[in-house]
């Protein structure tokens, strides 16, 4: 479909900025419920039929669902790629104005900009799986200070937080199960995930928050989403390594837990890390491989709706 008339929006705390494409127009708004009923009052009467935005966090998480709700086609893109249009067209000068015409520029000249936006569900699942992972970090940090104090009363503030953000974690982890288990689809999608070696119940919920498109990619994108997919970099004659980059961190990180854990107790992947091991290949370049044969199994179980079965062992040829 051919889109002739997109908007960008450029994102800031107290304002948004909106550029128009083609005409290269300007204008901007409170990033407030009010501005919002501007925004999409100006949009109607332009005829806009697509907005753009970067992805920059919660900052844009209204507007967002208010254009949606509008019937407006919505897209939330990398900022790396509005970055490379600014360097592609050969500018240099940078002001919330000229981000908001770039990424209206960008809006009209890139059809694959249009992802779904995700429910109020997910959107609440992804929140509550960020606040773990939060708390998460902040329990290794604390148990870090503890091997690092010898002071009475810093060993027991220490430990008394430790069990503080131990129980919270434990109740965000308890509300996590609970929305995912919500309706049959999660809690089928939950089942068929953690029948994969490796994948607990919180791992699961970080692949259904964060990575929402299992099962409706190919394999290829689903491992570029994870961020466990190798991009080689070559140029002439010099030959570039393969190596992974980009996805999201969060499910990179949750993967490669599950796949130590399936190295260990599961016959299957523990063979396939061995034979990688005595190939050659260095422990973690091995496990980021078992790392992505997970995910591309959950995007095929979820597929399919059939639950992981491990793939028949190898024959090996015999010379004649």
């Amino acid at each position: 479909m051919t889109i002739t008339l997109a908007a960008g929006v450029d994102v800031g705390r107290d304002w948004l900025d909106v550029g128009l494409a083609p005409s290269g127009k300007c204008f901007r708004a409170p990033n407030s419920a009010a501005g919002i009923a501007v925004i999409l009052t100006r949009l109607r009467r332009a005829g806009v039929e697509r907005v753009v935005l970067e992805s920059i966090g919660s900052l844009a998480l209204n507007l967002v669902r208010r254009l949606a709700a509008a019937g407006l086609e919505v897209g939330v893109v990398d900022p790396r790629r509005i970055k490379a249009l600014r360097t592609a067209e050969g500018g240099r000068a940078k002001t919330d104005r000229l981000d908001a015409k770039l990424i209206a520029r960008f809006a009209l000249l890139m059809s694959d900009a249009i992802r779904p936006i995700p429910s109020a569900e997910s959107l609440e699942l992804r929140a509550l799986s960020t606040r773990r992972r939060q708390l998460v970090e902040m329990i290794a940090m604390e148990k870090t200070r503890l091997k690092q104090v010898i002071d009475p009363v810093l060993l027991a503030s220490s430990r008394a937080m430790i069990l503080v953000l131990g129980e919270e974690r434990k109740r965000i982890e308890a509300m996590i199960e609970a929305a995912t288990g919500s309706s049959p689809e999660g809690r089928r999608k939950g089942e068929l995930l953690r029948s994969i070696p490796g994948v607990g119940p919180a791992i699961s919920s970080i692949l259904m928050a964060d990575l929402p498109e299992l099962g409706a990619r190919d394999s290829k994108a689903i491992a570029s989403l994870a961020g466990v997919a190798p991009h080689i970099q070559e140029s002439g004659a010099r030959q570039g390594r393969a190596h992974i980059q980009g996805g999201r961190p969060c499910v990179r990180t949750a993967l490669f837990m599950a796949a130590l854990t399936a190295v260990r107790h599961d016959a299957h992947f523990k063979a396939e890390y061995q034979a990688m091991r005595e190939a050659g290949k260095p422990a973690k370049v091995a496990l980021i491989a078992i790392a992505r044969k997970i995910v591309v199994a959950a995007n095929s179980i979820l597929k399919h709706d059939k639950p992981w079965t491990p793939s028949p062992p190898r024959r090996q040829t015999q010379s004649p």
